[in-house]
C-alpha cells in the first residue's frame, strides 16, 4: 500500500516526528481505518526515500501510544480502539447518542434568507426508506415504457458519432427540433398555438416554476395559488419571499369569483393547475377559464399554468389549455414529460410570450447552461416518429382500467366512509373520509404495515381539513393496489379509536 507523505525540509522538526504526525492524522481522520494494515518499515522507507531507522522510530512511537499494533508473522495494523477514544468517559457514546442533534437542529452560520428558509421550514423527509407500497408519489408505470424503441434511438445518435453531443449547444433555450416537435404536439393536443422559439426546454416542471419565480417575484410580492395546491410551487414562491394568498377550489376548479374582491392586493403571479387540479383532480370549467383570463388582462397578473398530466383524461370532452385561449402576454405555460414517460428523464418546457423569450433563455443559461442534449435529441425523434403519441394512447387505456380498479377497491374496502374526488383524470385520486381521522397516527400506522401515504394537509396554507389523503396509483400493479388498500384499512386510526 502506498502512503504519500509530504516532508518539510525547512522544518526543525525531525523526519521521524513529521512521519509520526502524518500517520497519526491519517488514522484519526479515517484515511487509515481501524484494522487497516500499514506498510512494512522496509517498503515505506523505500517508497519515501528515507532511512528504515527513521520509519522504525516513528512506528515505535505509534505502537507505544496505541495507534498501531503489531502481530508476529502477520504485520502491523491500525488499532481498532484508538487511544483518543480511551480518553473519553465510558458512557460517552451513549450520552452522545441521546443528546445528538439532528441535521435540522444544528445551527449553520452565515445562511442567506434562501438558505435559512430551506433549513427552518417544515420539509419533505428525504432520508426515510421508501415503503413497500407507495401511494405518496405520482410515478408512471415504467414497466410499460417502450424501452426498446428508446434504446434504438439512443444507439442511433451515438453511432452517428456526432461530437456536438459532447459540447454545449449554442442556444440555452433547447434543441430546436425538439421545440418544433413540442409546438406541433401542443397545437394538436392542447390547442396551444405557439412558435418553437417560444418554447424553453428545462429540467422538469420544478425548474420551470423556479425560473418563473426568480424572474418575476421580489420579496413581499403577492402570489396567488390554489387552496389546496402543489407544495413544490408553494415552496418555490415562499423561498423567494412571496406573500401567498390561497384561493379555494370547488368541483369546477378555482373559484375565480374570489379574485373580484376589492380588498385583494395586486397579484404578481397566479399559479394554477386547471386541467387536473392538484391535489383534488377537478377540472377548471370553461366559463371560469375565460373569466380568469379576462381578470389577468385587466389586472396585469401573470397566470402560470402547470399542465403536468393533461394527457390522461378519461371522460368528457377535453378543455383547451389557458394558453390556447389566451394569445397575449398573460399566460406562461408549463409542461413536463415526467408523468408521461419516466421521471428520470428530467425534461420539461415553458411556453412564454414572445416578449419574454430572451429573458427566459438568459435565465436558463445562468441556471445550468442547458438541459442534456442527447436526451433532447432522442425525445425529439421519439415524438416525431409517432412513438410518443402511441405510448400516450396505450397508457391512457391502461390507467383508465387501473382507475376503475382503484375506485372499485376503495368502495369495497371503505364503503360509505369516504368520498372520492378526481376520478376522471390523472394517475391519482383524493379520498376524503366522512368521519374524523387522526392523520398523523394513520400515516405512521400505514408506514408500519409498508404503505406510504400523503395527507393533503401539507397542501393547504391554513385551516387544513383532516381525513384527506392522496393516492397515487400509476406505478402500482392491480395486485399491489388491492394489497395496499387492505393494509391501509387495517392501519386507519379514527378519532374515536382504531378501525
Amino acid at each position: 500500500m502506498d502512503f504519500p507523505v509530504t516532508f518539510d525540509s525547512q522544518s526543525t522538526v525531525p523526519l521521524h516526528r513529521q512521519l509520526y504526525e502524518e500517520i497519526r492524522r491519517a488514522i484519526l481522520s479515517g484515511r487509515l481505518p481501524a484494522g487497516q494494515r500499514v506498510p512494512s518499515t522496509r517498503s515505506l522507507s523505500e517508497s519515501l526515500g528515507i532511512s528504515r531507522a527513521t520509519v522504525t522510530l516513528a512506528y515505535d512511537y505509534l505502537l507505544d501510544e496505541g495507534y498501531l499494533q503489531s502481530t508476529l508473522g502477520s504485520g502491523t495494523y491500525v488499532c481498532r480502539q484508538l487511544p483518543d477514544e480511551l480518553l473519553r468517559p465510558a458512557n460517552t457514546s451513549k450520552v452522545s447518542a441521546r443528546k445528538s442533534k439532528t441535521t435540522e437542529e444544528v445551527k449553520v452560520k452565515g445562511l442567506s434568507r434562501y438558505g435559512a428558509f430551506l433549513k427552518d421550514r417544515p420539509w419533505l423527509d428525504f432520508s426515510s426508506e421508501e415503503p413497500e407500497i407507495q401511494f405518496s408519489f405520482g410515478r408512471p408505470d415504467m414497466t410499460a415504457f417502450p424501452l426498446r424503441e428508446w434504446q434504438q434511438l439512443v444507439n442511433h445518435h451515438l453511432k452517428e458519432r456526432n461530437l456536438t453531443l459532447l459540447d454545449s449547444p449554442s442556444n440555452a433555450g433547447g434543441y430546436l427540433p425538439l421545440r418544433n416537435a413540442i409546438a406541433q404536439h401542443l397545437a394538436k393536443a392542447r390547442a396551444v398555438r405557439c412558435d418553437a422559439k417560444q418554447i424553453i426546454i428545462v429540467n422538469g416542471s420544478q425548474q420551470a416554476i423556479d425560473l418563473v419565480t426568480r424572474i418575476f417575484v421580489d420579496r413581499g410580492d403577492f402570489v396567488g395559488i390554489e387552496e389546496p395546491g402543489y407544495m413544490g410551487a408553494k415552496k418555490a414562491f415562499e423561498v423567494q419571499g412571496a406573500k401567498l394568498i390561497g384561493f379555494p377550489v370547488d368541483n369546477q376548479g378555482l373559484i375565480v369569483e374570489k379574485l373580484r374582491d376589492p380588498k385583494l392586493p395586486p397579484l404578481k403571479l397566479l399559479y394554477v393547475t386547471p386541467s387536473h387540479q392538484f391535489p383534488t383532480g377537478v377540472v377548471l370549467s370553461l366559463p371560469r377559464r375565460l373569466e380568469l383570463i379576462a381578470r389577468a388582462r385587466q389586472t396585469g397578473t401573470i397566470i402560470v399554468e402547470d399542465d403536468y398530466d393533461s394527457e390522461y383524461r378519461y371522460a368528457g370532452r377535453p378543455v383547451p389549455a389557458l394558453a390556447g385561449l389566451e394569445h397575449g402576454e398573460s399566460v406562461i405555460y408549463i409542461g413536463t414529460f415526467s408523468k408521461v414517460l419516466f421521471p428520470a428523464l428530467r425534461l420539461g418546457y415553458l411556453v412564454v410570450p414572445n416578449s419574454m423569450i430572451e429573458l427566459f433563455t438568459r435565465a436558463k443559461w445562468l441556471c445550468d447552461r442547458h438541459s442534456p442534449l442527447l436526451d433532447q435529441q432522442v425525445l425529439a425523434d421519439f415524438i416525431t416518429s409517432g412513438h410518443f403519441e402511441r405510448h400516450v394512447r396505450k397508457m391512457r387505456r391502461l390507467y383508465e382500467e387501473r382507475r376503475k380498479n382503484v375506485i372499485a377497491t376503495l368502495k369495497l374496502t371503505f364503503g360509505n366512509q369516504i368520498e372520492i374526488l378526481g376520478d376522471n383524470a390523472g394517475i391519482n385520486v383524493l379520498i376524503r373520509f366522512l368521519r374524523p381521522v387522526d392523520d398523523k397516527a394513520t400515516m405512521d400506522a400505514a408506514r408500519e404495515v409498508g404503505v406510504g401515504l400523503a395527507r393533503t394537509a401539507n397542501f393547504y396554507l391554513q385551516d387544513a381539513p383532516g381525513g384527506e389523503f392522496l393516492l397515487n396509483y400509476g406505478g402500482l400493479s392491480t395486485e399491489e393496489i388491492e394489497d395496499g388498500m387492505r393494509r391501509l384499512a387495517s392501519a386507519m386510526v379514527f378519532a374515536e379509536g382504531p378501525a
